[in-house]
């Protein structure tokens, strides 16, 4: 059985007797004809998303602060967009017993495939373990319905989803009754066998063919209410979590596609550099296991049996290379066009202000599983695989490149180890196909740790200056001016026509320009308040990385919010406490500083710190403690600056109604890891037009040394009935907070970051070859 969406509108459905019209919590759906029961979801409205959410300032006078993001935000608009598209996904119920559901988002380690296991679970009243949540393929008539970012899966999928499985359970009910002679209200349900009177029952299984239709039609149904849910709501391990670590789980290269061998790209020295000419070929393509050799705009593919076999080709090529797109650029250089581009701050105040400008570095957007992609293409017809989290853009530009019709590609879309936005791209997907198309066989395509580090995407190098004025215990205003490299937001909302638009000379800008708008707020009773950005330079391969600009817009202005307070000779708690807008934000800030025990005693050289952010109608706030002592920043660590140490992290977040408390504490853990990394050890030096850090052993995420040995996740309880978004939350109030804490076990405030950037603690590897010799001193480093 199928169920599918409806388009929400309220007006009365055909109704069987007794059914009530279409209410708060009556959506209308469809049961679609097939021999077994499919159902959809309806176009369902986030209404009562802001729920909860008002409440006036106390404490400290604060002028209102308007924001557009009270009136829409990002996540609100990409859930518009996909919901004319919501009756096109469906759940279905199977003659054995189980439902399954192809999530048109894709599961890069978030949890998604759990917590929507989750809400079919709930709403048809089934195990979770009969649930199976499949990715799918890339749907073109989904248009902007298959894009995975934004922290938008749970908010947009949480109606439909529930609705199509509402649906789908009401009709096996009815079949039940049909089949008995009985009235619906006569039989029972539960776990997923309907029960009847005379100790009649049958399993959802076997009614499956009956409560199917011969003819899609539209119904409505009633969802339970919150206050009855049993799985919604409760925390639940992720459902792939053993086959994750047995090592059954599935990732793209574990997929046997037959004769696609492995494939890697020897690249350029600079960035985007391209391929003047290869000497020798032909002595390469008679090695020991190369199959083929082949030029591509990205650089020269090598396809051979075993990837150690391509590494030892990859640096066997000789080539001469033309210049790329950021030749003689270093840190200096861009941060000196960064400083012109910077809009105007207007004339200084007459009044009292505290002002800043930070500095960001490049970082890398180098998850944990390497950017790799399977392709095989063949006259008239292209199939790929890859973990991709704009599919329908990569099918589109992937047909548009292979002069093929869309109906003759195939893309499969695979579970990813990670992103960090780096899967909203299809690099891997495109190189593939072109070594496929150009060698006409199957290839199994993966990028090298130093491929990903010096040319894959990076996160944008930034500066923000920020002024906030005041008079007495009255802030008066706020401005910020944020500059960076530009993001690329190419992947648009899914689909090709605003990906296209994202790529023009003046549709870049304003893409940015309305995405940066409406993924901003000021949480604070600021009074009149502009954010501006402005965007430079295309030479870098740039992407979103979690949160976009929020974590470093956040942080800086939260500094100068510790500033403030400090000049006002206030508790940097307290402050926040009496100018943020509402109870939610004052609820959030107050529990992490008393989880955390905020305020007590520390020694001289360590700190504590707190910093909150709100974005997509959820809140965060995160308390650390921080330890700058010379015994601690001191700490011999081979190749690599230990510095400060983060010894503890409390996180406090509402996020309305959490549909996963584990999963949600998971995605705050790692928000943590995120923020710790980008305040204190992880970033790109550029030099020469080219990025030195080569390998996870030079690029500094969070290491074990930084970790704080003690963290606790606050989840709060549900202030809404609906969820709000997660993935990227906890990001920007991590990295603030450490900062925060660090300006105040130093005695200085950080404005340079990470803080240990200035020092380059390891020696680059060369640039040519461009994959570094596989390292085989690992004995000589064991403790």
């Amino acid at each position: 059985m199928t169920t599918t969406p409806g388009d929400g509108a309220e007006r009365p459905p055909r109704q069987d007797p007794g059914r009530q019209p279409v209410g708060r919590r009556r959506f209308l759906g469809y049961v679609l004809a097939a021999p077994t029961l499919m159902t959809a979801a309806p176009l369902a409205a986030a209404s009562d998303a802001r729920a909860g959410q008002a409440g006036a300032g106390q404490g400290t006078a604060g002028i209102p602060s308007p924001e557009i993001t009270e009136l829409v935000d990002l996540n609100e608009v990409m859930t518009a967009a996909a919901l004319p598209t919501s009756g096109l996904i469906t759940v279905e119920v199977h003659t054995d017993g189980t439902v399954s559901f192809a999530l048109p988002r894709t599961e890069v380690g978030q949890g998604i495939t759990t917590s929507t296991a989750m809400l079919i679970a709930e709403e048809l009243g089934v195990p979770l373990a009969r649930v199976r949540v499949t990715l799918a393929d890339a749907r073109p008539e989904l248009l902007f319905n298959q894009l995975t970012g934004g922290s938008n899966t749970t908010f947009s999928t949480y109606t439909p989803i529930r609705v199509a499985a509402a649906i789908a359970r009401s009709r096996l009910l009815r079949a039940a009754a049909d089949d008995w002679g009985v009235a619906v209200t006569d039989v029972t349900w539960k776990d997923g066998v309907v029960s009847g009177p005379g100790g009649r029952s049958a399993g959802i299984g076997d009614l499956s063919p009956a409560a199917a239709g011969v003819r899609t039609e539209q119904v409505s149904v009633a969802l339970k209410d919150p206050g009855s849910f049993t799985v919604i709501g409760r925390p639940h391990g992720r459902v792939d979590a053993r086959a994750a670590v047995t090592g059954q789980k599935k990732f793209t290269l574990d997929l046997d596609v037959p004769d696609a061998l492995p494939t890697m790209v020897c690249r350029p020295p600079t960035i985007n550099g391209t391929v003047g000419s290869v000497a020798n070929a032909a002595e390469v393509r008679a090695m020991p296991g190369v199959t083929d050799v082949v030029v591509i705009p990205t650089g020269v593919a090598v396809r051979a049996t075993t990837f150690g076999r391509c590494i030892d080709a990859v640096r066997a090529l000789r080539v001469a290379w033309r210049p790329g797109s950021a030749e003689g650029a270093s840190d200096a250089s861009v941060l000196a066009t960064l400083r012109d581009a910077e809009l105007p701050m207007g004339l200084p105040p007459l009044t009292p202000s505290v002002e800043e400008r930070f500095t960001f570095h490049f970082r890398s957007n180098s998850a944990l599983e390497p950017n790799c992609a399977i392709a095989d293409v063949r006259p008239g017809r292209a199939e790929v695989w890859s973990s991709l989290k704009a599919p329908i853009v990569a099918k589109e530009i992937i047909a548009a490149r292979l002069g093929l019709p869309l109906g003759a590609v195939t893309v499969h879309v695979t579970e990813g180890g990670g992103s960090f936005g780096r899967k909203l791209f299809f690099d891997a997907a495109l190189e593939a196909v072109e070594v496929s198309r150009r060698i006409g066989k199957p290839v199994k395509l993966m990028w090298h740790r130093a491929d990903d580090v010096r040319q894959g995407r990076t996160h944008p190098m930034a500066t923000s200056r920020v002024r906030i004025s005041y008079l007495g215990d009255t802030v008066l205003g706020y401005k910020q001016r944020h500059t960076g490299v530009s993001t690329d937001l190419g992947h648009g909302i899914g689909e090709i026509l605003t990906a296209m638009a994202a790529r023009l000379p003046v549709g870049d800008r304003a893409f940015s320009q309305t995405f940066f708008q409406l993924s901003q707020s000021m949480p604070y009773e600021f009074g009149v308040n502009s954010r501006l950005l402005s965007e430079t330079g295309k030479g870098f391969n740039t992407g979103s990385m979690r949160g976009v600009y929020s974590p470093d817009v956040t942080c800086a202005r939260e500094l100068l919010v510790d500033r403030l307070a400090a000049r006002m000779g206030k508790d940097p708690w307290r402050f926040r406490h009496d100018v943020l807008h509402d109870d939610r934000a004052r609820a959030v800030l107050d529990t992490a500083a008393e989880a955390g025990g905020w305020g007590r005693t520390m020694p001289a050289g360590t700190a504590q710190g707190i910093a909150f952010h709100a974005e997509y109608h959820s809140a965060c706030a995160v308390l650390v403690e921080i330890d700058c002592r010379p015994e601690v920043t001191g700490r011999p660590v081979r190749d690599g600056v230990t510095g400060p140490r983060v010894t503890k992290a409390v996180v406090a977040v509402d996020v309305g109604l959490a549909v996963n408390p584990r999963g949600l504490e998971a995605q705050m853990t790692g928000c943590v890891m995120d923020g710790i990394a980008l305040t204190l050890t992880s970033s790109l030096h550029l030099r020469d037009g080219h990025f030195l850090e080569a390998s996870w052993d030079n690029y500094f995420y969070t290491r074990q040394w930084n970790t704080p040995p003690e963290l606790k996740v606050v989840v709060m309880p549900s202030t809404t009935e609906r969820p709000g978004g997660a993935g990227e939350l906890g990001v920007a109030a991590a990295m603030a907070a450490v900062a925060c804490a660090y300006g105040r076990a130093t005695g200085t405030m950080p404005t340079v970051f990470p803080i240990n950037h200035g020092t380059l603690s390891f020696t680059p590897k060369p640039t040519v070859p461009p994959v570094p010799a596989s390292p085989t001193d690992g004995l000589d480093h064991v403790r």
